[in-house]
């Protein structure tokens, strides 16, 4: 099985156990809501709003990251992938921190030139996530993902 279909298998189970546990919470929060008492009502219904956040949560997250990989793929496609291989890296696995500000900084020059081009945009976000800033990777990424989405409409 290659690396991409064991991925997709593990997201499928995962997301199958919180549905299966959405769906508990939810019967137990309509149980406490039943009991008629005050205490079980409000209690029931905090109980409710969990699953419904939780719902909320994992769709979000998936519709992400098929966007992501939406972008990962025309990256792809076009060869403007950024390959960090060669870079050297710390025992642990990371990119050694001056390697990854350099190749930030040689690609936030390019993203510069053009920042309303999503393909900067989107290798931006790889460029911060091997800095290691991954809050502005995931804003970036937002960025590039409509960015992409307003070219294609």
């Amino acid at each position: 099985m290659n690396r991409t279909a064991r991925v997709v298998g593990i997201i499928a189970v995962l997301v199958a156990v919180l549905a299966f546990y959405f769906i508990l919470l939810g019967r137990r929060g309509i149980e406490l809501i039943q009991s008629g008492g005050v205490v079980g009502i409000g209690l029931g219904i905090g109980v409710i709003i969990l699953p419904i956040i939780g719902v909320w949560i994992v769709v979000a997250t998936l519709r992400a990251g098929f966007a992501h990989q939406h972008l990962a793929r025309r990256i792809h496609e076009e060869g403007l992938d950024l390959d960090p291989s060669d870079l050297p890296r710390r025992p642990s696995g990371r990119i050694e921190r001056a390697a990854a500000d350099e190749l930030f900084a040689q690609v936030k020059s390019e993203w510069e030139a053009d920042p309303d081009n999503w393909r900067n945009s989107y290798r931006l976000a790889r460029a911060y996530d091997y800095a290691g800033d991954r809050g502005r990777a995931r804003e970036t990424m937002k960025r590039a993902v409509d960015l992409e989405r307003d070219e294609r409409a």
